[in-house]
């Protein structure tokens, strides 16, 4: 009997990874030079598994990216010319969801993050790529974002309240409408509602995937600050309460492994900046994590290597993705076997 379709969990099994490149139309012009070296570090990690598909915006675009990619990738990128406002395509990316013996894609609005930046172009990108697409693209009608849903893979939503219960986005439903439609659509059926937890700088309204990953059915990774004089220690200090109060699916308690926050990152503004540790990216045989130069990278990496023993940990440059608020999970959408040409 074929089963209700699911939300996978970002280790089921990989045929390319979404990205979208930094151009000069974009928030990153005044540091695209660093950024560029950044991307390309991430496209040829992805690329050691896996082809990358990379959204380009014009032609023009497409051969700059070809050249800067060109003999450097294991697999060869897959370079796709498609208009976008931003790069952080884990929240318009499509969200797949398997039975067991098909797949199909969920296409949700994408409102910029409430309304905060355009994202006419991104909200489109779904539709686009149509022809990579080997199974059905179904539209939904409800504003949600990749990074701020998590799954076990055995029915659990991870999410926040900050951000899916947030005003800026489906104003005209409650608390159990937007529950009860979301795990609808996502084939769940219990949700984890994490009320504390926050990064200074963060505009996405507290993303889970800065805070609390799935690393597998069993472990939820997490953001703590061991510093008391920091501000983050008090709100993640809250949310570990939280957590260790979740149960899984059978009632036993999960697994929990904290990670400690890099050291303060400051923009030129002296605005602090949300560096999180917890913004990896599950491969198939290997997980990017982001580092910042500081002193906890090891001990991060340390914790996602006991999270992950039977994968490869690739570290890559942190410090100008959260220029702009995100990491390398919020740059990419994984793409699972049997969903891309």
């Amino acid at each position: 009997m074929t089963k209700p379709m699911q939300l996978l969990p970002e280790w089921a099994e990989q045929a390319s990874v979404l990205m979208a490149w930094p151009h000069a139309s974009t928030d990153w012009h005044p540091w695209l030079n660093a950024i560029e070296q950044d991307y390309i570090a991430l496209a040829c990690a992805i690329a050691t598994e896996v082809p990358p598909l990379i959204l380009c915006q014009d032609q023009a675009h497409r051969a700059h990216i070809q050249g800067l990619l060109q003999g450097r990738c294991k697999h060869d990128p897959i370079l796709a010319v498609s208009p976008y406002n931003d790069t952080w395509c884990r929240d318009y990316g499509p969200i797949t969801l398997d039975d067991g013996s098909h797949r199909t894609l969920l296409d949700f609005c994408f409102n910029g993050w409430g309304d905060k930046y355009d994202a006419e172009l991104d909200n489109h990108i779904n539709q686009r790529l149509n022809e990579h697409w080997l199974v059905p693209l179904q539209s939904v009608n409800f504003e949600l974002e990749g990074g701020s849903i998590e799954t076990d893979g055995c029915g659990t939503l991870l999410t926040t309240e900050h951000c899916l219960l947030g005003s800026n986005r489906n104003t005209d439903m409650n608390r159990e409408q937007i529950e009860a439609l979301v795990l609808e659509k996502l084939g769940l059926n219990r949700t984890l509602w994490l009320s504390e937890g926050a990064l200074l700088g963060d505009d996405t309204d507290s993303h889970i995937d800065n805070l609390a990953r799935f690393s597998d059915a069993e472990t939820i990774v997490y953001a703590v600050c061991a510093d008391k004089n920091d501000p983050h220690h008090q709100h993640l200090s809250a949310m570990e309460k939280q957590l260790q109060g979740f149960t899984q699916p059978d009632g036993r308690p999960y697994k929990l492994e904290p990670i400690n926050i890099p050291s303060p990152q400051f923009d030129e503004n002296d605005k602090r900046l949300p560096g999180s540790y917890i913004n990896f990216l599950i491969l198939n045989n290997s997980v990017i994590m982001p580092v910042f130069g500081c002193e906890a990278d090891a001990a991060a990496k340390t914790t996602l290597q006991r999270c992950f023993p039977g994968k490869t940990i690739i570290t890559v440059p942190g410090n100008n993705l959260i220029r702009q608020y995100g990491g390398p999970h919020c740059a990419t959408m994984q793409l699972p076997k049997g969903i891309i040409r």
